[in-house]
């Protein structure tokens, strides 16, 4: 090989060959292969310092301010491909293309895609690396802004090239931002290409990653391996790798519960993460923010690791009132903020951070003040720090077993319909819900921001395989261990909306109230009727001691309509057949059958006690009570 090359830190023949070959195709100045050390770091910063990339901020330590091409902003999610084998392989929430005609197109791109460049190797692992069982990857890339960012969020470096031996099996993970440096060619802050690829082989655990430079589409042990190949690995090995927090809860009495949340992105999933308890005498403790991988333990019961070293949030919207450890924790400094605004100073601000200042450059690099009419930061804009300076990060964060799962909670961003919390019959009747989760979409994605979209178990963007077979592995899962070993199931919805289109709920701190009930459902001790959807708080049963809010919003937020739920089967109608012919499973189907049914019953009764046939009304009906609120 011609190109320029440091030795090698592992003599593991499949990545020596992989890298040779990557090299000889891309066509890189230099080959460096990364230690992860803070000397690294240091060279690395300040060459993106040096090129324009990195402001170096005044304010926090050893933290760096940096804007992207405007067109390279978010997930790119019709960009996005899963290259199965077989197109049913990956089903119809995926963009499929045949793995050999995508690396063909592709191939193309990356050929002499690195000239001028540098080209790192990076070894990382997803999770503690003293794991019984340690998930490794390697990334290839031409992108110091990824390099340094893989840092904070990866255990990588030495200490994995030590582990990656031969024979260990590996992800490969190949990215270039797309942007060749030819003689006499002025290189630009943020390289990037406009056509990009990311693109995925489940059967062959690889990622080929074209293109763009954002997180989401270029730290590729992020998204790309935690959730879309490590699906797929889940299925073939009898796991789950979810888009989930991993949260611990201790109660005034000390005991402890942990608990696996799963919303879309800019949903509020690390706002809940970093709960802080409103309830006098309760703690919460973070262990993930945003992935979480989850096996059965020797006991039957499901333990969730997370295999993440940092956290990647989205901005706005996040200060000392909303999440005051997210902010406690970048005030520890050795962070990277990603659209966000530049204080004269050297700081950074966003909205939602404080009252506007007078004066900022925004994240187009322009002149900001609160007359400009626009957004300082960008709405998908984000933070890169360390899970381990949060202030309450659990011990556990990283115990390389896991944490045993007593609670799920799924959610979404939803005006009306669903109520504030609702708990399942069931294991079966909670993966029912948790596929017909629905959410309006954010900026975290590209495309139109306030429009309803199914997104089960809050997956669809992440999904390494076909949905239908995606439900029938959670089913899987609930057979195989006895059924009260299994984590609950439950189903919120912190963003329903009144009349007056005011929000009924109050949320952040405040949601440990509705975490407070559900584990004393767990426990036996919480109180609950029973309606056509599932298990809701009684009146009286959510603990709203100290609670300074319109009560009356809260029963509101508690309600289960009949005419929306209605017409919301309808809708989940058209989704499962969306899914189509016959990889949904029969049980969901049969689950949705005996909500409509359930939802007839109401309406019939309905019509009954207004007519005065109490005897025949539903609240007498011993399958279930109607709720009064």
């Amino acid at each position: 090989m011609s190109t320029p090359t440091a030795a090698a830190p592992t003599a593991h023949p499949a990545v020596v060959s992989w890298v040779d070959e990557i090299a000889d195709l891309t066509a890189p100045d230099e080959v460096v292969w990364c230690d992860g050390s803070a000397g690294e770091w240091d060279r690395l910063t300040t060459q993106l310092v040096e090129r324009g990339t990195f402001v170096r901020l005044e304010r926090k330590p050893n933290s760096f301010w940096c804007v992207s091409d405007p067109e390279d902003v978010a997930r790119v999610e019709d960009r996005t491909f899963i290259c199965s084998r077989f197109q049913a392989d990956a089903g119809p929430t995926n963009n499929w293309m045949d793995p050999v005609d995508m690396k063909t197109v592709m191939t193309e791109h990356f050929r002499g895609a690195m000239a001028g460049r540098t080209m790192y190797v990076i070894a990382f692992c997803m999770g503690p690396l003293d794991a019984a069982e340690p998930k490794f990857g390697v990334q290839i890339t031409d992108s110091e802004y990824v390099a340094v960012s893989m840092q904070i969020m990866t255990r990588s470096g030495t200490p994995v090239w030590d582990r990656l031996i031969a024979g260990t099996e590996f992800v490969r993970c190949l990215h270039s931002v797309g942007a060749p440096l030819y003689p006499g060619q002025v290189d630009v802050p943020w390289p990037c290409d406009h056509t990009k690829y990311i693109s995925h082989f489940p059967e062959e655990r690889t990622i080929w990653s074209y293109g763009s430079g954002y997180g989401g589409n270029a730290l590729l042990g992020k998204k790309c391996y935690s959730l879309r190949i490590a699906s797929k690995m889940g299925k073939d090995e009898g796991w789950l790798a979810e888009h989930m927090l991993i949260l611990k809860l201790t109660s005034p009495e000390q005991k402890v519960h942990y608990i696996a949340a799963a919303f879309p992105s800019s949903c509020g999933k690390t706002n809940l993460a970093m709960l802080d308890p409103t309830l006098d005498g309760w703690t919460a403790e973070t262990i993930g923010d945003d992935i979480a991988w989850l096996r059965f333990g020797d006991d039957g019961r499901l333990y969730a690791v997370n295999p993440e070293a940092g956290f990647f949030g989205v901005a706005p919207g996040t200060g000392v009132h909303t999440n005051p450890h997210a902010m406690a924790t970048i005030e520890n400094g050795n962070s990277i903020f990603t659209n966000v605004a530049l204080t004269d100073d050297g700081d950074i601000w966003w909205e939602g951070l404080t009252d506007p200042p007078p004066h900022l450059t925004d994240w187009k690099r322009r002149d900001w003040t609160p007359t400009s009419g626009e957004p300082a930061a960008h709405p998908n804009s984000r933070y890169c720090t360390p899970i381990a300076q949060c202030p309450t990060v659990a011990p556990e964060w990283n115990d390389p077993g896991g944490v045993p799962i007593s609670a799920i909670f799924f959610g979404g961003r939803r005006a009306t319909t669903i109520p504030l919390v609702t708990e399942s019959r069931s294991w079966q009747h909670g993966v029912f819900l948790a596929s017909t989760l629905s959410s309006e979409t954010t900026a975290a994605a590209a495309g139109q921001v306030g429009v309803v979209r199914r997104d089960p178990m809050a997956m669809l963007p992440f999904l390494g395989y076909h949905v239908g077979d995606y439900f029938q592995h959670w089913l899987d899962i609930g057979t195989r261990t006895n059924a009260e070993l299994l984590p609950k199931i439950f189903y919120v919805n912190w963003f329903r909306r009144g009349d007056d289109d005011e929000f009924l709920w109050p949320g952040f701190g405040e949601n440990s109230r509705i975490l407070e009930w559900a584990l004393r459902r767990i426990e036996g001790t919480g109180e609950a009727d029973e309606t056509p959807i599932g298990l809701v708080p009684t009146p009286g049963a959510l603990d709203l001691t100290g609670l300074k809010f319109d009560h009356t919003k809260i029963a509101a937020a508690l309600k289960v309509d009949t005419t929306e739920w209605v017409a919301e089967t309808r809708l989940i109608d058209e989704w499962y057949a969306r899914i189509g012919g016959n990889t949904l499973p029969d049980v969901l189907r049969e689950e949705l059958g005996a909500l409509k049914l359930r939802l007839a019953d109401l309406e019939l009764g309905d019509v009954l006690h207004r007519r005065g046939a109490h005897a025949t009304s539903p609240e007498k009906d011993s399958r279930w009570s109607r709720p009064q609120f």
